[in-house]
Formats: structure tokens, C-alpha cells, sequence
């Protein structure tokens, strides 16, 4: 009986860790007034809430908890990987923060964590494509998503809240456990795992079991200071403008 109870607080103390939050933090989570430190030690049995809270915020199966289950998670037909922190402007309205290839390194570290957030640069769109959605932007480190993303542009993205709202044809930011990726998402069928996929061929596929996945962010824009692909490409919008208009012309002196 002492063994099943010091594996209750043990696992417990394992979800705390995988979150990457402290213990104040996570207390906060689970709607505790103090710290989940008594948890850990074994002074204090998990309350009924807070198994709930885990359940619903974390999917972590109660007779896992305690010991009475291989199978850690439990999945309704939802799974949710909205944003953990979101900053709001004087007015309220959500900000749009920007997180570079440096910050990235440190995000799933501090996705529970509001002040760090905080800490980074942030503004608002006044457009109407950025309302109603919680945005944040995110820089590109890499060349795996070449030819749409180069490295070092920014991508704006909006946050999904909901797995089940995921296609194969949209890019999107994924932030797992301890990595920030910019990939296209492939669901397996009857499967909780996903293939991310890069458009650059010399980079394999990354299989990964949504239980790594922290949040999910659908990319809607970006910001290139790459003028020169630009130039091409309108140079190549001109060049067939000029050709369908000699068409025209041969068709013209053919009649």
C-alpha cells in the first residue's frame, strides 16, 4: 500500500516536470492556494479537484496516477493545445508576441510561464484579418521549409484550439515538449501519432505522439526582407503578361 501511495506523489511530481512549470506555477494550474510542494513530498494525498484538473486540462488518466494503469493518457474526441499564456495591450485586446530564433530555444521551458512572456516584444495588427484570433509571431531558423519560409523571415500565426481542426495543407508552428517547429502536419489514421513534414526533401519526416505536443499554431502570414525573390517573381508575372499579349496578337493577324 506505501509503494502504490509513494508512486502516486512520484507521478505526480513527473507531470509537474514534463510541464516545465514550478511548483507555484503548477499549483496555479490546478486551482491549489499553495504551492504543490506537500504533494510531492507525501505529506499531502492528491485531492479529488486536482485529479479532475488533470484530467481535463492534461488528459492524465486517474488510475495511471495511481499506479493502476499503463496508459497515462486518456483522449476524448478533442484534444486541446491552445496557447498556455496569452498577453493582452492596455486596451485588452490580445497582443501579437514575437518570439525569434533565440527565444524559441527557451519556449517550451517557460510555456507556463506568464512573466517570461511578458519579458518578450509585443504589438497589435489593425487589421481585420488579426481580430477575433490570438496571434503571436514566430521567426524562421532554417532552411527546412524552403522555398516558402526562408530563414530569418517571421511568420505570423494563429493559435488552434483544437487537434481535430488540423489539415495536411496548411503550415503550422508546433511546440512540443522541448522544441519549436515549423512543419506540415500528417495525422496517422487510428493512430495519436503525426509525421511533421518539411518541404525542404533533404529532411526526413519527424514522427511525433501528440502527447509531446504542448500547442498548435496555424501560420496565416509572413514578413520576408528578401526583396530579390520578390523581384523575380514579378519579373515572371511580367514575362507572361508580355506573352499573353503576343498571343493576342498572333491571333489577331492570323484572322
Amino acid at each position: 500500500m506505501l509503494m502504490a501511495i509513494d508512486e502516486e506523489f512520484r507521478r505526480f511530481k513527473q507531470i509537474r516536470e514534463e510541464l516545465n512549470l514550478t511548483q507555484a506555477a503548477f499549483a496555479e494550474e490546478l486551482g491549489i492556494s499553495a504551492t504543490t510542494a506537500d504533494i510531492e513530498r507525501g505529506r499531502t494525498r492528491i485531492p479529488g479537484q486536482v485529479v479532475k484538473e488533470l484530467l481535463r486540462k492534461y488528459h492524465i488518466n486517474p488510475l495511471w496516477l495511481f499506479g493502476d494503469s499503463p496508459q497515462k493518457y486518456l483522449y476524448a474526441d478533442k484534444v486541446f493545445v491552445n496557447p498556455k499564456v496569452v498577453t493582452v495591450d492596455n486596451a485588452g485586446k490580445d497582443n501579437i508576441v514575437l518570439v525569434s530564433a533565440k527565444a524559441a530555444a527557451g519556449y517550451p521551458n517557460n510555456i507556463g510561464d506568464a512573466q517570461w512572456f511578458e519579458a518578450l516584444p509585443a504589438f497589435t495588427i489593425p487589421l481585420p484579418e488579426y481580430r477575433n484570433a490570438t496571434f503571436r509571431g514566430f521567426q524562421v531558423d532554417g532552411d527546412s521549409m524552403t522555398p516558402a519560409l526562408q530563414s530569418g523571415e517571421w511568420i505570423w500565426a494563429r493559435a488552434v484550439d483544437d487537434w481535430n481542426a488540423m489539415n495536411d495543407k496548411d503550415m503550422y508552428v508546433i511546440i512540443t515538449i522541448d522544441s519549436v517547429l515549423v512543419k506540415k502536419v500528417r495525422k496517422e489514421k487510428d493512430s495519436s501519432f503525426v509525421n511533421l513534414i518539411s518541404l525542404n526533401p533533404d529532411y526526413v519526416p519527424i514522427r511525433v505522439d501528440r502527447n509531446e505536443i504542448r500547442e498548435i499554431w496555424q501560420v496565416n502570414s509572413k514578413l520576408s526582407f528578401n526583396l530579390e525573390e520578390d523581384k523575380t517573381e514579378i519579373s515572371l508575372q511580367g514575362l507572361y503578361q508580355e506573352m499573353r499579349e503576343l498571343r493576342q496578337e498572333v491571333k489577331k493577324l492570323v484572322k
